[in-house]
């Protein structure tokens, strides 16, 4: 794929996440270990679209954090497809909107891959993010 044409796609990839990304975090919200763990800084947004652990999780949260991950997934192969882009490049768009969509508090990775927590100033995103 040319570079103008991922790029292109990244671009609407990034106009269409908030329409499908807003079921799957819908879900996710109502899981209250997965909003626990979110709340405590156990779990955050990484930069390749997909939840993290900040620190080691017990099984129950594992287990949780692993069916978001596959629906997260599952969301974005299927457009990715559609926007004629790699699962890859769409989940990095991704990471780069849900880490935009964080609150005061709640951990992501920043470009460097550290955990950060979340102030009122914008998060560290990576450069290729739009």
């Amino acid at each position: 794929m040319a570079r103008t044409t991922a790029f292109s796609a990244l671009i609407a990839a990034a106009v269409a996440l908030p329409l499908v990304a807003a079921p799957v975090a819908a879900l996710a919200q109502r899981d209250p270990a997965y909003a626990a763990a979110r709340a405590a800084g156990q779990v955050g947004e990484k930069m390749d679209g997909y939840l993290g652990y900040v620190t080691p999780p017990n099984p129950a949260l594992k287990a949780v954090v692993d069916d978001i991950n596959l629906k997260r997934r599952a969301v974005y192969s299927e457009k990715a497809q559609a926007q004629k882009a790699t699962v890859e490049e769409y989940a990095f768009t991704s990471g780069c909107l849900l880490i935009a969509q964080t609150q005061p508090g709640e951990k992501y990775q920043a470009p460097n891959g550290t955990w950060q927590t979340r102030t009122s100033a914008p998060p560290q995103r990576d450069l290729r993010c739009l």
